[in-house]
């Protein structure tokens, strides 16, 4: 059967393909046919530039962005207990294809009734600032900054809110960005290239945010969080901060001040089973549908539009060439070979 999907051949270059799938399922596999996928552009644009620490900077090219994804189940192989045909799944890490083979108790998770799979898209994604909202462990009361209002940092100041954070105080160069975090319930919103940015947040915090998430994945941010942030305060790394291109003076932000740095990258925590971890993707996966069901997480606001996998080509050189790429970009693979294999 026929596979169509997005790789990256080389640097800043994308490409629509199609090639053939075995459509043959092991016993444990499930062959799913994908609605929806959500363009990640941090992760995805790093590995576009070939930026260091990324996965093309160890792998190379050939690469094959995509990782948070919803689609329906179409076929199971005969010990499949989890799915059946018709099922709505959440798939992660599976690229962004028109059909994925996944074996059902890993990567697979199901949608519940009533949950549009525009947004189930997004789960995978939110469960990253759900990760560090966590780690952070936010008691009442307590301020978060939130740096960075691009896809990530717009879900995490919902989170800290939801969490209990207050006042919860987010940051962006971009005025778009910063009046969309109001709507979604921040308490102030600040542009950090203002001179008196560091102050503002002193003043809005009585002394200092307790909490802080550091989305960017910039040094320069990373630094001003630092900056702001109370002593024995926590701070998140939710961004990759891949380029360590400017110093930080580690005995004045960190050490005199006791500041906690938590690492939040998702390969840190387990899948499925919490153990002694704490939460897996999957309960992260369940607590989004939750707050999505609830009113209390608010997605749609963050699809900035939605594009045909067809136009990759053209869709990854323009947000390639912007500073502020556009929020979400869903790609609608929806009549993309919808009528193979079913």
């Amino acid at each position: 059967m026929q596979q169509s999907l997005i790789c990256f051949p080389e640097k800043e270059r994308a490409e629509f393909r199609t090639q053939e799938l075995d459509p043959t399922l092991s016993a444990k596999e499930v062959l799913v046919k994908i609605d929806y996928d959500l363009i990640s552009a941090g992760t995805e644009l790093a590995n576009y530039h070939d930026l260091p620490n990324t996965e093309v900077s160890i792998l190379r090219f050939p690469h094959y962005p995509g990782y948070t994804t919803s689609g329906h189940v179409v076929k199971i192989g005969s010990e499949v207990t989890r799915f059946k045909p018709g099922d709505k799944v959440v798939c992660a890490w599976s690229g962004h294809r028109s059909w994925v083979k996944l074996q059902e108790d890993v990567r697979l998770y199901p949608v519940p009734d009533g949950i549009d799979l525009r947004l189930a898209a997004v789960a995978h994604l939110c469960s990253f600032p759900m990760l560090a909202i966590r780690k952070l462990q936010i008691q009442l009361g307590e301020a978060c900054l939130i740096a960075g209002q691009g896809l990530l940092g717009l879900l995490a100041g919902q989170l800290a809110r939801i969490a209990g954070a207050y006042p919860v105080i987010v940051s962006d160069c971009s005025p778009e960005r910063r009046a969309l975090a109001l709507k979604l319930g921040a308490d102030h919103a600040l542009d950090p290239m203002a001179p008196d940015y560091i102050e503002k947040v002193m003043e809005l915090t009585n002394g200092g945010p307790e909490t802080a998430v550091e989305v960017t994945g910039n040094i320069n941010a990373l630094q001003q969080v630092l900056e702001c942030v109370a002593k024995n305060g926590r701070v998140s790394l939710l961004g990759c901060t891949r380029i360590s291109d400017q110093p930080i003076n580690v005995y004045k932000y960190i050490h005199c001040k006791g500041v906690y740095l938590i690492g939040t990258h998702t390969s840190n925590r387990p899948k499925q089973d919490p153990a002694h971890w704490g939460h897996s993707e999957f309960d992260d996966y369940k607590t989004f549908f939750k707050y999505i069901k609830a009113g209390r997480l608010q997605v749609e606001p963050i699809i900035s539009e939605t594009v045909s996998p067809k136009d990759a080509e053209a869709v990854y050189q323009r947000i390639g060439m912007q500073s502020n790429p556009p929020l979400g970009i869903l790609l609608d693979w929806r009549d993309i070979d919808s009528n193979i294999g079913e």
